[in-house]
């Protein structure tokens, strides 16, 4: 039973089960796995090498890891000896050249976790829920040297649940991917790829993630942009405001009945109320820096002086 020979790149423990299910497919001849160069984390700035590589090494997988795939000319030598069919990408975060795009003879593989044309770029799970979507899902596209605009030969969807944060959709596209992956290499079993354009309506872009973006702006947001940046951010960057001159981080948020204009608070019976641009919100779950995660009240109790509060509502990005 003759293999696809394959060629797998990615770094983070989302591409982690789309290689595990690689290496154990009857019909995967995995030759390799790329991955970034060890990086130091922590304050011992220990190295650490990203999950896909260390899944290499325990299973004895060829590994190469490399900061630029393009410039490693000894390794696209090795390649185009070996001839692959299927190079499969995902969470590479390398834009591959020319030399290394047409080294497989069926081709190079991206498997991204949006439905494009949507969400094209580094952040897709997180804009969708800062977008409110009710839906998201998975692409394949065949990848050419404009970012995520290849033409899509295998796609699913899933629906977004009301309490998904990008913990839970993140979990959900991972599975999904592999099951979008599988059914990929069912049809290139059967010689019967079928690969549609990208439309040009209804393309968007989802950029990195920045640190600030979590920042609460009680003036100019809604209610339901910041529930949306709470569920999107969740476990990073959070959401935030600045407290007493301190990063508060928000956990969770319900809709009250009073009426406060945007960036107006209160207090009163032991709630963190603040006026946004269309209502009042409260700050259930919060946390100070160096503290415990709590409920505004018990933060509220450990403050004497309630008139002695600052809360920046000026809309700025420390």
């Amino acid at each position: 039973m003759e293999k696809i020979k394959t060629i797998f790149c990615g770094n983070p423990d989302f591409a982690l089960a789309t290689l595990e299910s690689l290496h154990d497919h009857p019909r995967i001849d995995l030759q390799c796995v790329v991955t970034n160069a060890d990086k130091p984390v922590g304050r011992g700035k220990k190295l650490s090498s990203p999950p896909c590589a260390q899944f290499a090494k325990e299973n004895k997988i060829p590994l190469f890891q490399t900061n630029n795939i393009n410039q490693e000319d000894s390794l696209l030598d090795e390649l185009e000896n070996n001839r692959p069919e299927l190079i499969i990408v995902v969470a590479f975060s390398h834009f591959l050249g020319k030399r290394i795009l047409d080294l497989p003879t069926v081709g190079p593989f991206n498997i991204h976790a949006s439905l494009l044309p949507q969400y094209r770029g580094a952040a897709p799970i997180q804009y969708s829920l800062l977008n409110g979507d009710t839906q998201t899902g998975v692409s394949i596209q065949k990848m050419i040297k404009q970012m995520d605009a290849g033409d899509i030969v295998k796609s699913k969807h899933i629906s977004i649940q009301e309490n998904d944060t990008s913990v839970e959709l993140y979990s959900k596209l991972k599975t999904l991917a592999v099951e979008t992956l599988n059914e990929f290499i069912q049809n290139v079993l059967e010689n019967n790829i079928i690969a549609t354009k990208q439309p040009i309506k209804g393309i968007t872009f989802a950029p990195i993630i920045k640190k600030q973006d979590g920042f609460i702006d009680f003036k100019n947001e809604t209610f339901t942009q910041i529930k949306n940046k709470i569920k999107a951010f969740h476990p990073w960057p959070g959401c935030f405001c600045h407290f007493n001159n301190h990063v508060l981080k928000i956990f969770s948020i319900n809709k009250e009945s009073l009426s406060l204009n945007p960036g107006e608070f209160t207090t009163e019976y032991h709630s963190l109320v603040i006026g946004v641009k269309d209502c009042a919100i409260r700050l259930l779950e919060v946390q100070l820096p160096g503290k415990n995660r709590c409920s505004d009240s018990d933060l509220l109790r450990g403050i004497q002086d309630h008139g002695n509060i600052k809360i920046n509502n000026k809309g700025t990005k420390k």
